[in-house]
């Protein structure tokens, strides 16, 4: 079905809330917010979170949803519809270009969670269970490149299937089934002995905790959870009908990735929680807390189930953020390069391939190449998410205020919308974004050359 633009998109609300929230709910859920919250504070980083995903995340998705249905294009073509001047176009670039380099890597960590999924599947949950299995794994250059392989094909399967029969189906079959399984997971984490110290830690705010970095590791969260300045919601946002309530949409995916995140929290704080004897800091390991801590928790509880249910809904978590991911980056060759769908999609997958190997090899073959004193896969994910995404996020603020006009926009989101938190959209967009996105990237770069700690 095309939308108000001409463009092919999808069929209705419902497909597009559930593609956006699939794209908002992936690894940054699972792994991501759980280990944050449990460093910087537990129930207060929660509530942080939650105020700002209300304000400044609610803020960007209504900006660049409106500016793709605005013009149906992805970043590019809509930065470009409303002026030629190499300096706007170059914000629509940066916004195209970081999903292209976040895709490699992310479906890295994807052939990640394919091998410890096919590991409990096989009757290896003890092996899983063994942090020389992760470092062993990471160790093989032909075994995540393997892993790796399969899981870009299973995005790229995806995105051979265009919008409806790709994107839209997938998102309504996987989004139910992940809803359903963390549930599952999350009513068994939390009756382990021991675990409700970790629900309070976890769900109750002490305020004495709150600090500075606990606003910023949250600003910084949120652009993973909420898909911000990733091209996706401007690329989604194109393929939208105009009859479609904007608004309504942003509060839905707001709720459902809140949703998913808190769950997420309430699967693996409790679980480790239990497990360490109520140790937060064993929360704090990053990746290794879902492929070294996790499994030793699952093995602990004597179920090789338990560890099948949480790495396929991983999995299916990734999945969907992966697909939202390569849908920009093919959305953007489609639109600037003319080309269909199965050319744009084949180069997708050249670049996937490329760029993801070398972040694979970056364990192993090239584990001595060392940018900024990082491996390759966390110096795409520090260049992305610390650096460019901030950067494309101010672009597209100022976008909205020095170049389309704050009205306009406005009067997009009002044309199927009741608006009601218009106050709400003008306080953050004129006064707060840009200032708490400058704290990001100062804070992010000073992290990086070691001059404090996030």
């Amino acid at each position: 079905m095309d939308n108000n633009n001409g463009r092919h998109g999808f069929s209705g609300k419902l497909g597009y809330v559930l593609a956006t929230a699939g794209s908002a709910v992936g690894l940054g859920n699972i792994w991501r917010f759980p280990y944050l919250a449990a460093k910087y504070g537990g129930g207060a980083f929660l509530l942080v979170y939650i105020l700002l995903a209300l304000t400044f995340g609610y803020t960007m998705i209504m900006s660049e949803t409106a500016l793709g249905r605005m013009t149906g294009k992805s970043p590019v073509g809509a930065y470009g519809a409303f002026s030629k001047k190499p300096l706007v176009r170059a914000g629509g670039w940066i916004n195209a270009v970081i999903p292209m380099l976040i895709v490699p890597y992310y479906s890295v960590i994807g052939g990640w969670v394919v091998r410890y999924l096919w590991g409990y599947l096989t009757g290896g949950a003890g092996l899983m269970a063994d942090e020389g299995t992760f470092t062993g794994f990471l160790a093989s250059p032909a075994a995540t490149e393997g892993c790796f392989l399969i899981f870009a094909a299973m995005t790229m399967l995806v995105i051979f299937g265009g919008v409806q029969n790709g994107i839209e189906k997938v998102s309504r079959i996987m989004m139910p089934v992940l809803a359903g399984l963390t549930l599952v997971v999350v009513a068994f984490s939390v009756t382990r002995p021991g675990a409700l110290a970790g629900v309070r830690y976890f769900l109750v705010p002490d305020l004495s905790r709150l600090s500075l970095m606990t606003v910023v590791s949250a600003l910084g969260q949120m652009f993973y959870s909420l898909s911000i300045a990733m091209g996706i919601l401007i690329t989604f946002g194109s393929y939208t009908r105009r009859e479609v309530d904007i608004e309504q949409t942003t509060a839905q995916v707001e709720i459902f990735d809140t949703a998913i995140a808190i769950l997420a929290g309430l699967m693996v704080i409790p679980a480790v929680f239990a497990f360490s004897g109520g140790d937060a800091a064993a929360l704090n390991k990053g990746p290794a807390l879902m492929f070294v801590t996790l499994p030793k928790v699952f093995e602990s509880m004597g179920g090789a189930w338990i560890g099948i249910l949480f790495f396929l809904l991983v999995l299916m978590a990734a999945l969907t953020s992966s697909v939202s991911l390569a849908e920009a980056v093919c959305a953007t060759f489609e639109d600037e390069l003319r080309w269909s769908r199965p050319k744009a999609a084949a180069l997708v997958s050249v670049i996937m391939a490329a760029l993801g190997t070398l972040s694979c090899l970056g364990f192993n073959a090239l584990s001595g190449l060392t940018p900024l004193g990082m491996d390759i896969l966390s110096f795409f994910d520090f260049l992305t998410n610390s650096v460019m995404m901030p950067v494309a996020a101010a672009a597209t603020c100022l976008l909205v205020l020095k170049v389309v006009g704050l009205r306009t926009v406005e009067d997009e989101i009002a044309l199927s919308s009741a608006f009601k938190r218009r106050g709400v959209y003008r306080f953050v967009i004129r006064y707060l974004a840009i200032a708490l996105l400058a704290v990001i990237l100062v804070s992010s770069i000073l992290d990086a050359m070691g001059l404090i700690s996030i």
